[in-house]
């Protein structure tokens, strides 16, 4: 079995924990701890500090290695960590959140200086009253045509498994454009 790490990464309360949940074979690792910041706790209870865990067979000889990362900028440290070695990543963004954007562009910027591998970005929280459509979320991050940004609910796990397999797909078609493909994943199960 040939192991491949994508990283899932994106602005603190995006849905990071969430979306590795849903797909993951085993039970999800995590460094949660309750949040002790006033206005953190306005969104959630617990917070990742360190990373979260999970796995993701794509066929009998691959299989994907998920690390979230956190999402307080003071636990940034752990980004470059993280990416250490991924194939790829993908980034979550809050659509019910535009205030907190610029903490998405920061992570984005972040990560392109960190590794060049391919991304796509996941607006999430999709199916919430007041979800910012992906159209609307690509110009105010200031995205190129070019990266995949899909509209996602991280509970949902067809709408994660389609993040993931859009990343897998851009790997491929990245990849075989330079030389040889890492990861062949036409006819992958998802569990």
């Amino acid at each position: 079995m040939v192991n491949y790490k994508i990283v899932i990464t994106g602005a603190y309360a995006a849905g990071k924990s969430q979306f590795i949940r849903t797909v993951s074979e085993i039970e999800v690792v995590d460094t949660d701890v309750p949040v002790t910041h006033t206005e953190e706790k306005e969104l959630k209870h617990h917070t990742t500090v360190g990373l979260d865990f999970g796995t993701l067979t794509i066929d009998a000889e691959q299989r994907l290695l998920l690390f979230g990362t956190p999402g307080q900028e003071r636990f940034d440290f752990m980004w470059e960590i993280l990416a250490e070695g991924c194939l790829g990543y993908i980034v979550l963004v809050d659509s019910c959140r535009p205030a907190h954007f610029n903490e998405t562009i920061v992570v984005l910027e972040r990560f392109a200086a960190m590794t060049p591998v391919p991304f796509v970005v996941a607006a999430t929280k999709q199916d919430l009253p007041g979800a910012l459509p992906p159209t609307y979320i690509r110009r105010r991050l200031g995205l190129p045509n070019d990266i995949p940004i899909l509209a996602c609910v991280a509970t949902d796990y067809a709408a994660v498994s389609d993040v993931i397999s859009t990343l897998l797909d851009r790997i491929d078609v990245l990849a075989q454009a330079s030389s040889s493909s890492p990861v062949t994943h036409k006819e992958h199960s998802h569990g």
